[in-house]
This record gives structure tokens, C-alpha cells and sequence, in this order.
């Protein structure tokens, strides 16, 4: 008995391995076979999209040699799907990008650049300190520009279903801008989103706002002058207001009506000024705010973190929270940002 219980065993043993080997083979198999039609369906979409670019004013040259090696980079779509704004708590992720160690190369680029920075700041009315925060969290003070290919990255993108539309655009812009000589064809390397430079400028923003600031006939983002005077432009001419708040965190009582509470970057509502808010808040006397400011009320765990209280973490905000919403849309990365400028301020 026990030696047909062993040979039982075996078979067992032997027809999960058998499985499991199947199991795998099949896995392998769809993932080959789905990058190529994915490849196969890429040619085809790179194909419409060369001609899309030509007609639509740029010059058969530029979009041949920019576009001849472009490949789909599956890496790009999992990144675009696993973004740290997804995933990590508020606590953790400003944390990350506040450190000592942060603060400490920020004073160190600071006082490298003191002569530019000062001017610029002084020219466009944007603190050196937020100035210094961006950069410190886009690109950790120009070290981790990125190193993808850029047109690859945009081009991926666009293919790609989720935001076809805006990165197909954000494509042909990058297209123009060398087309038009205002960025080097040779350096399109920088994030994952085709993001590039010290500041990591899209196209679009690139376009709008990016300023030859030493005059040397041409946009050179990784520069610290042009860099620099392009992302206190940008600030500028979105409304950025100097030496006023940006937030203050906050511990809400629990009779605050719903709808004030924002956990959503793309559109904060029911915005109020500070003195509405004041019954909703415990800690109001604490916060020393100075002025009857437009504000809102946001929740950044909820709807994000399983399980997060609705109530805690909360903040209020100000317009010129709202500011940094607009380079990048998510509310743990303007809470960020706000948080390292301060940093930075106690210690210029």
C-alpha cells in the first residue's frame, strides 16, 4: 500500500511540475506574441503619425531623422500605470522629498549658483527657495535628468490608448521645437513621460514658457541659467504670487460638510475664504494665518490609500497651491514642493 501511495506521489508531483512548465510556457507565450502585434500595430500607428506630422507643417527632414529610430518601449506603459502619486501615503511621500539630505544639495547648488539665482528670483518675483524645491524634486538638483529616449517614450505614449490625444500632441510640439531650432536634436534624453531638463519640461511647456536667458540662440534646459529663468517664467506667468501661503496643514472637526473636502487634483471645489473655514478647524488659532485668503480644503489619502481616514491627513490651501497643481497635477506633489521651499527657507 505504501508503494502505491509513493508512486501516487510522484505522479502527483510530476503533473504539477508539468503544469507549472505549461502554465509558463503559455505566459511566455502571450507576452511574446503581444509585444509583437504590439510592435506590428506600433509600425503601423508610426507610419500615420509621420505623415500626420509633415502635413502638419513640419519638414519632411526633421520628422524622417527624429522619427527613424523610435521604438515602443513596454517599459513606459508600466511606468505610466505605477506612478508614486498612485500609491504612497502622504506622510511617506513627502518624507521622500524633503529629506535632510535634500535640504542640505539644495543649499549646496545654492550657494554654487548664488550670483544667477538671486538675479532671477529678484527679476521674475519667484522665491529662490521653490525654485530650488522643483528642481530638487523633479530631477534631485539636476542629477536624475533621465536618460530615455524621449521621442521614444512621447511616441509610446501616443500609441498607447489612455492619454493618446495629449501625448500625440505633446509629440508633434517636441517635433516643431527642433524643426524650428529652439532645442537640440541632440539631446531629446530625459523622464519616462518625455519630460526634460533641470525642471523637466514637456514640449508644450517648453514652448510656452522656456526663455533663452543668456541669449546664445538656443533653449538649453539643462543649463542653469536658461533652466532656471525658464521655470520662474513659467511660475510668473502662471500666477504665482511671491511670499504668500501655500498651505497649512490642519486637524478638521468632524461636523464639516462633505463636499469641502478635495481629494482630487483635477478639480478642487466649494473654495471659501479662510474665515468660513475657521468653525470646521481645531487647530485655526495655531495657524497665524495672515489675511482673509480664497482656500479649500483637501484629503490627499482618500480615494487613494485603502482604508485612509477621511479626515486625516487634511490641509488647507491657497492659490498658490493651486499654482503647482498646474505643473503637476497631483496633490502630494504640490504638498511637496511647499513643504521643501519652507525647508530650504530656514536654512538660506
Amino acid at each position: 500500500m505504501e508503494f502505491y501511495n509513493t508512486i501516487q506521489y510522484l505522479l502527483i508531483m510530476i503533473i504539477k511540475k508539468m503544469l507549472n512548465i505549461i502554465i509558463k510556457s503559455l505566459f511566455l507565450y502571450l507576452i511574446f506574441f503581444s509585444n509583437v502585434f504590439a510592435n506590428q500595430d506600433f509600425d503601423l500607428w508610426l507610419k500615420k503619425f509621420q505623415k500626420t506630422a509633415i502635413e502638419s507643417g513640419i519638414s519632411k527632414k526633421v520628422v524622417n531623422e527624429i522619427m527613424s529610430n523610435v521604438k515602443f518601449l513596454p517599459k513606459v506603459i508600466e511606468y505610466d500605470r505605477y506612478q508614486p502619486e498612485f500609491y504612497e501615503d502622504t506622510f511617506t511621500y513627502i518624507k521622500k522629498r524633503s529629506s535632510n539630505r535634500k535640504i542640505k544639495a539644495g543649499i549646496k547648488l545654492y550657494k554654487q549658483e548664488r550670483v544667477t539665482i538671486k538675479k532671477i528670483e529678484n527679476e521674475f518675483q519667484v522665491e529662490k527657495e521653490l525654485l530650488l524645491a522643483l528642481m530638487g524634486i523633479e530631477t534631485n538638483f539636476g542629477k536624475y535628468l533621465g536618460k530615455m529616449d524621449i521621442v521614444s517614450s512621447l511616441s509610446t505614449l501616443s500609441f498607447d490608448k489612455r492619454r493618446s490625444d495629449f501625448f500625440t500632441e505633446e509629440l508633434l510640439i517636441l517635433l516643431k521645437l527642433v524643426d524650428n531650432n529652439i532645442i537640440n536634436k541632440n539631446i531629446l534624453y530625459g523622464s519616462w513621460a518625455g519630460a526634460f531638463g533641470n525642471f523637466q519640461f514637456m514640449p508644450r511647456t517648453i514652448r510656452n514658457y522656456a526663455i533663452d536667458y543668456n541669449n546664445n540662440k538656443t533653449i538649453e534646459l539643462k543649463d542653469t541659467e536658461d533652466s532656471f529663468a525658464s521655470a520662474a517664467n513659467y511660475l510668473k506667468k502662471i500666477g504665482w504670487k511671491k511670499n504668500q501661503p501655500c498651505f497649512f496643514k490642519i486637524d478638521l472637526k468632524d461636523n464639516i460638510p462633505k463636499k469641502y473636502l478635495n481629494s482630487s487634483a483635477r478639480n478642487i471645489k466649494n473654495k471659501k475664504r479662510v474665515d468660513f473655514f475657521k468653525k470646521y478647524i481645531r487647530n485655526f488659532n495655531e495657524l497665524k494665518i495672515q489675511g482673509n485668503f480664497n482656500t479649500a480644503i483637501i484629503i490627499p489619502d482618500k480615494d487613494i490609500i485603502p482604508g485612509a481616514e477621511t479626515l486625516y491627513p487634511a490641509y488647507i490651501v491657497f492659490e498658490n497651491y493651486e499654482k503647482i497643481l498646474n505643473w503637476n497635477r497631483s496633490l502630494r506633489f504640490a504638498l511637496a514642493v511647499c513643504t521643501l521651499k519652507e525647508s530650504l527657507k530656514n536654512e538660506i
